[in-house]
This record gives structure tokens, sequence and C-alpha cells, in this order.
């Protein structure tokens, strides 16, 4: 990895936090060019009603609207499943391609076994680009590197856009530890090996985690340095890798599914398209009965 060329200058990053689910939303930006790309965003979805929205997603065309920037890249870091992916609806507004890592083919085989899908079309159709470990792109003057990170998900992969690392669900904020590995395809092996690889980049990296839990009820942080979590992160410090699994696995044991998670992959493995309404003209999502363990009573 050329760590060096790749920390040679600063991006401009803005966050967006949604407090339904805990995430954290990204525009990074190059200065120099006004070019940017959308990280992660959220489609917003009430679970009680039914009713999807575009709050959120507007809230980051209005930002980039203010700033006069011109979206390159939607890009999402895995298949999430605690939230929709945005990712359609922008690509409709702004005419910018979509991107996701190649393992999500891995993730769509999985589920559409646990969703009874036969004729599913596991493959790239639902984006414009399937990114490839190490693979290069550009955000404005930005060359971007593709980092596989996988443990959270098969699929899950590391932007690396100047010194900013957009490092989805590996580590969070030092305060809060790290991401869980207990969904299906999830291994808290291979998430220390990726945790590992981002903690190899220099010190001053600066770090952007894809959700904030708030511990102790503190105001929504995002952003640490290589620097911070090494020094102060309490599943890494001090830890071998046989404690940190020991300690991820016990810890995933004692928490329940996301809430929206059944309902949530069949968004997301489409690129956050939607059901295809029925002949009704409704859209239906499909929950399995008994298809995960960690229900709230165990």
């Amino acid at each position: 990895m050329k760590k060096g060329r790749m920390m040679n200058h600063k991006p401009e990053v803005k966050g967006f936090f949604d407090e339904r689910t805990s995430s954290v939303q990204y525009v990074v930006s190059d200065p120099a060019t006004g070019s940017c790309a959308i990280i992660d965003p959220v489609l917003d979805y009430d679970e009680k009603s039914g009713a999807t929205a575009t709050l959120n997603a507007d809230r980051i065309l209005d930002y980039i609207s203010e700033k006069g920037l011109k979206v390159e890249w939607i890009l999402d870091t895995h298949p999430h499943a605690d939230h929709f992916s945005a990712a359609s609806y922008l690509k409709q507004k702004t005419g910018a391609p979509t991107a996701i890592g190649q393992h999500v083919v891995e993730v769509q085989s999985l589920w559409k076994e646990i969703y009874n899908w036969p004729d599913f079309p596991v493959g790239g159709a639902f984006w414009d680009r399937l990114f490839k470990v190490g693979d290069r792109f550009k955000v404005g003057s930005f060359e971007v590197q593709v980092l596989f990170s996988p443990g959270h998900t098969l699929a899950s992969i590391t932007y690396l856009i100047g010194d900013a690392a957009f490092i989805h669900d590996t580590l969070f904020m030092p305060d809060s530890g790290t991401a869980r590995a207990d969904f299906p395809g999830g291994s808290s092996k291979r998430l220390w090996a990726s945790i590992q690889e981002i903690l190899s980049l220099p010190d001053e990296t600066r770090l952007f985690t894809g959700h904030d839990y708030q511990p102790g009820g503190r105001e929504p942080l995002w952003e640490s340095t290589v620097a911070e979590q090494k020094a102060k992160n309490p599943h890494i410090v001090g830890k071998t890798e046989a404690e940190f699994v020991s300690l991820r696995d016990a810890r995933d044991k004692t928490l329940p599914m996301p809430k929206l998670i059944l309902h949530a992959l069949q968004v997301n493995i489409r690129g956050g398209r939607l059901p295809e309404p029925e002949s009704n003209g409704q859209r239906y999502i499909k929950i399995p009965m008994n298809a995960l363990s960690g229900a709230a009573w165990e």
C-alpha cells in the first residue's frame, strides 16, 4: 500500500447523523475541484407504519447544492443491516454512478436463500461498479484506494481518500469499541485482521465510522485517528487476536438482532431499490420467520 501518496492532502468531510438508526452518512469533497462523493446515505424507513421518506438524502442534497459541489460517486461500504441505502434515490437525483465492494455477490447469495428468492439475479446489476481490493478511482483530484475489510459482513470495504479512511462498521469511536461480527457471514477473526490493516495506516489518518451509539448520552461523534484508536479503544489496547475474538464473540451473544435487518437486506442487496410494486400497485417487504437467532427473549 503506497501510504505516502494517499496522505498528501486532506479532503473536506461533512458527516450527517441519523438519530433513528445512529448511522453516519458522509459527503467527502475536494476543495480544489468542487467534486465530491456521498458515502453510506440513508433512506428513511419507519418500520411501524411501513412508510419511506428521503429526509436524510435530501439533507445531503441541500448541503451539496449550498456548497456548489458536483457528485462524482455514490458509495456504500457494505450492505447495511440497520437502514435502507439511499443510493438508488440519489442516483436518480444526481446521475452519479453507484458502487459497492465486489463481495456483495456473496452476501446476495446468502440472503437470496434466506428470502427464498430462487430467481434473484446475483451479481452487480444493481450498481454501476463493484470494487475489487486495491482498486483506485478518483474523486476530483483525490485518488481513492479500496481496502477489503470483512468481518462485520462478507462484503465490507474501506475507502481511503487522502488522509481520511471511511471505515464503516469495523472500529467505532474509541469509547465504543468495535462492531459486531455475528451477522450471517460475519467473523470476529476476520474483523480483527481488517482492524489491524486499518491501524497500520499512519497515526494521523482520520477515521470516520459508520455508527455512533452515544455512550453515556454524549453528543454523537464519528471522527477519530489511528493514534487515538491504538491508545484508547478498549477492544484493541493490549489485546491479542485470541483475546479480541473471545471478547467480541461473548459480547455479540448478548446483542439482539438489529430491528431492521430483515427489512433492510432485501433492499440493500438490490442497491437500495425498494421491492417492485405488485399487481395492486403496493410494495411489500418479505419477513422470513425464524431465520435468525438473537430473539429479544434470548
